[in-house]
This record gives structure tokens, C-alpha cells and sequence, in this order.
């Protein structure tokens, strides 16, 4: 029987260890979509305890305590942090099988090297030995990320953000790792949401422009994405339903803009066209400013309506949505691609069975200005597990360019969770490792370690085009 968790945790074979232990362990991370807050890095934030850097923002962590039963005062609500970790500590103890046992323990092994097993019984002793370190310099967020052998961070941010610690970071001497904002411009496209016009409100405070219109939206935007790129951004993030393509003329636009400007609500029909037009106009300009375009799509969101009035959107009620047509994916690729318009693009869909499906659409698009120029996204949220991560890599090796894939991104709110890196990594290695084990790749290292330090790292830097 092997040890809980040692260092050779998810390697089954020799290939596997050499692979990981001398190419992928050591690699830096590029942290290139997360949603840690730029703020706590510019302030290089110290936390008190250990449930406000694990449990104050993580809705992975929320949903597992509520399928165990846990009350929603220990969870979001107003008991103490020492009652809310030791509700987690409960839960966790007995979650086998859950990516956020082996998450929560990676963590604690590699930033409080703490080798045990968190549970009920446990609870006391981890909770002072963590809280001990948190109080150390040498466990600020800046030293966290350090740590982390990060080099840079794309945080996720709106069009009317001010980027203002994004601008305090970046004049720090002292830190010298970039933090760069990633355009995600959902709000300005939902005309849907009851917010809207509040939100286009903003916007015309932020740009100036009187936005009557959806050329005045567009020109805004732009205005907006120039500030953007001066602030070193060069990737843009989206969140769908799924890729829609609905085309309309530019008049019966105008129309459906300007009925949601006048408080009426557009019908399912219009709402699809104008978010078609809106990731069009998107899309070319993302060409123009050689940005990469990142579609995350399959997720319904905020189905518990109770639990959403009360707690807000990102609070752990979403799930798979099974409403994801590929041919429309590809309808929306090929608009762009027609005109020589086509940015470099990850398409990441939360529903697992869409894998073929993507790794289909990828090879229609490839062509060389980029090595793998239409990526298909890692596991994404409900699919970061080791099933999910192994279905991917072996769906994109099976129908496309494995060699090629931009790797593991973080998507988190914790500055612990880079750990996740690590476990993608050994998922990775060991899959790899077994295909060489079995004769179905040469046993050659000197390739083997290309392709494993390329998609750890080396892959990420190259497609986004960051300089580090």
C-alpha cells in the first residue's frame, strides 16, 4: 500500500516520477486566468486565519458542506472563522474521492508542510499550526505567490475597472512579478440583466461617451480597450451560455439596442442576435490587437432562486448546462475566420461530453500564425478532477495537437491554489508516463521533457505572447 499523499502521489509508473520530478515539478507557473483580487497583491495582504485564505471566497469548498448537511451560518453566514474551518475540517475528513481532498491537503503539505490528515480530530492542531505561519512575513500574498514560483498573473476585470492597483503594482520596484488585467466584458453584453442600463451608466462616466446607441457602445469599448493594452493586457475572457451565432444586419441591431435603451425587454430571439454582434464586433477587435479570445461556455447559473436572491451570483448554485450546439461554435469561428479576422481563441466548455466535439472544431481552424491557434481550454470548474483533467488530455491528444495545449489555468480566488497546478502536472505525467510504459511513444526524454515543460509553462508564454 503507498503512503497517503507522498511525493510520488498519482505516478504510478517510473516514466511517470522521472517526468514530473525532474521537468514538471520545478517549472514556474503562469498564472494566465484567475480571480484573485489585484488589490490583496498590491497591498500584499496578510491574512489572520486560515479559513479567510481557504473558505472566504471558495464556492467549491461551500457547495461540498452544504451536501453535507452543514448549516449556511457556518458556511456564508456569521459564526466565527474557528467554527467555520472546523465545519470544513468535518467535511473534508470524509470527501474521498473529491478533487478538494487532494487540493486541500497539497495545499497544506506544501505551504504549512503539514503531512497529516485534516479532519474533526485534527481540526485544533491544523488551525493553530496554520494560523502560527500565516502570522510570518514570509506568508504575505506577495510571498505566497513568490513561493508559488509564479511569473504572472492575469486577474479578471470589467470594462469600467480603473485598474488602478494593476497601475500601483506594476510601479512597484520592490515586486517583480507581472500582474496584468484580462478584459472580461460580460456585463456590457448581458442587455438582458434588470442592471444593464445602470451598468451602461458607468461606462459612459468611465469613457465620456453618451451611449445611445450600439455604434456609441462599440466606440466606447474600444476606448476602453486601448486603455487596457496599455496596461499590458493581451487576453480577453468571456462567459456564455454557449458560442451563439444568430446574425443580423446592422440596422435591426440598432433597433433591438435601442428597445432595451428605452427599458423594454428583448425577446430570446434578439437577445441572441445582439450577443452574436456583440462577440463579432469583439472578435475582430481582438484580431486587430492581437489579443487571445477565451470562451468559457456550458454553465447555468444561479438555479437555487431562494439562495440567490439572498447570497448573489458566484455562491456555489450553478451546473452544467447540456445547451451547448458545436455547430454554432463553428458558425461563430468561421463568420470571423471569412474576413481573416479570427484572433487566437481557447474554447472551454464546463459540459465534459462537448470534448470531441471541440477537438473537432479545433482542427478546422489551425492555420500558421499560431501553433495550436484554437485551443480547447483545460478541465474547467466541475471537470478539474482527475477523471475530467485525464478525459481532456486524452480527447485534445486523440483529435488534435496535445504537444501543443496551453495547460493548467488557476480560475481561483485563493492565492493557495496553485497547488492545483501541481496536481495537473502529476495527472499529466502519469498519463503521459503510462502511453510510454505501454510502447506507444518512444521512451525518448529529451522530447518527452519538451512536450511536458512546454504545456506546464513554455506553451502559455508563447501563445499569449507575454514577455517575462
Amino acid at each position: 500500500m503507498k503512503e497517503f499523499m507522498d511525493k510520488d502521489f498519482l505516478l504510478e509508473s517510473e516514466t511517470a516520477k522521472k517526468l514530473f520530478h525532474d521537468f514538471a515539478e520545478n517549472t514556474p507557473i503562469l498564472d494566465y486566468h484567475c480571480h484573485i483580487n489585484p488589490r490583496e497583491i498590491a497591498e500584499d495582504r496578510q491574512f489572520d486565519n486560515i479559513t479567510q485564505v481557504w473558505l472566504g471566497s471558495d464556492h467549491y469548498k461551500w457547495r461540498l458542506m452544504r451536501s453535507y448537511g452543514i448549516e449556511e451560518t457556518y458556511i456564508t453566514g456569521d459564526a466565527s472563522d474557528y467554527e467555520k474551518f472546523c465545519k470544513w475540517a468535518e467535511c473534508l475528513g470524509k470527501a474521498i474521492g473529491n478533487p478538494l481532498f487532494h487540493w486541500s491537503h497539497l495545499e497544506l503539505q506544501r505551504y504549512f508542510d503539514y503531512h497529516g490528515v485534516l479532519n474533526r480530530k485534527t481540526a485544533d492542531e491544523v488551525w493553530n499550526l496554520c494560523n502560527t505561519k500565516l502570522a510570518q512575513p514570509s506568508m504575505s500574498v506577495r510571498s505566497l505567490i513568490r513561493r508559488s514560483n509564479v511569473t504572472l498573473i492575469c486577474t479578471t476585470d470589467d470594462p469600467v475597472d480603473s485598474l488602478e492597483w494593476h497601475q500601483k503594482i506594476a510601479e512597484d520596484r520592490s515586486f517583480n512579478i507581472k500582474v496584468l488585467p484580462a478584459w472580461r466584458p460580460d456585463k456590457a453584453m448581458n442587455f438582458e440583466k434588470a442592471d444593464y442600463l445602470d451598468y451602461l451608466d458607468k461606462l459612459c462616466q468611465v469613457t465620456g461617451i453618451e451611449i445611445s446607441s450600439f455604434a456609441a457602445l462599440k466606440k466606447a469599448l474600444k476606448q476602453r480597450m486601448e486603455y487596457f493594452a496599455s496596461m499590458g493586457c493581451r487576453v480577453s475572457d468571456h462567459g456564455l451560455e454557449y458560442v451563439m451565432h444568430c446574425p443580423a444586419s446592422n440596422d435591426e441591431i440598432e433597433a433591438i439596442f435601442l428597445k432595451r435603451l428605452n427599458r423594454m425587454t428583448p425577446t430570446r430571439e434578439e437577445q441572441l442576435k445582439f450577443k452574436t454582434a456583440f462577440m463579432l464586433f469583439l472578435g475582430r477587435e481582438y484580431h486587430r490587437m492581437d489579443w487571445a479570445m477565451q470562451l468559457h461556455f456550458g454553465c447555468k447559473r444561479d438555479n437555487n432562486t431562494k439562495r440567490f436572491e439572498l447570497l448573489g451570483p458566484d455562491t456555489g448554485f450553478d451546473c452544467i448546462n447540456n445547451d451547448t450546439p458545436s455547430a454554432q461554435t463553428a458558425d461563430f469561428l468561421d463568420a470571423l475566420c471569412k474576413t481573416d479576422e479570427l484572433p487566437r481563441t481557447i474554447l472551454y466548455s464546463l459540459n465534459p461530453n462537448d470534448n470531441q466535439s471541440i477537438g473537432t472544431i479545433l482542427g478546422c481552424f489551425q492555420d500558421s500564425s499560431a501553433i495550436a491557434k484554437i485551443q480547447q481550454g483545460s478541465a474547467w470548474w466541475f471537470n478539474d478532477h482527475r477523471t475530467g483533467m485525464t478525459e481532456q488530455l486524452i480527447s485534445l491528444a486523440n483529435l488534435g495537437n496535445l504537444s501543443g495545449f496551453v495547460g493548467m489555468l488557476t480560475d481561483s480566488r485563493s492565492f493557495l491554489s496553485y497547488a492545483r497546478h501541481e496536481y495537473f502536472r502529476r495527472i499529466l505525467c502519469n498519463l503521459i508516463g503510462t502511453w510510454v510504459e505501454e510502447g506507444g511513444f518512444p521512451a525518448d526524454m529529451k522530447t518527452l521533457s519538451e512536450i511536458v515543460r512546454d504545456i506546464s509553462y513554455y506553451n502559455a508564454k508563447r501563445y499569449f505572447k507575454f514577455e517575462i
